[in-house]
């Protein structure tokens, strides 16, 4: 899936700068404009950040997260 398709509830895994294990978190909240979008994310860590896409971000679906579709419960 796109980045600039993203939806609460999706997933999101980012590549760590200098070849570090990738990080998984719930997208919490669509922020910005179309062309600017940024995300409210709850991390693997269980914190919350601001996350501002760029290369290595990447949107999950249900199946590759491990997590159930938008709309049912793990």
């Amino acid at each position: 899936m796109n980045v600039a398709d993203a939806r609460e509830g999706d997933w999101i895994e980012v590549n760590a700068v200098g070849g570090g294990p990738s990080r998984r978190g719930q997208i919490l909240e669509v922020l910005g404009e179309p062309g600017h979008r940024h995300f409210s994310v709850r991390w693997d860590e269980q914190h919350e950040t601001l996350h501002f896409p760029a290369e290595g971000t990447r949107v999950l679906d249900a199946v590759e997260a491990g997590a159930a579709p938008r709309g049912e419960e793990r």
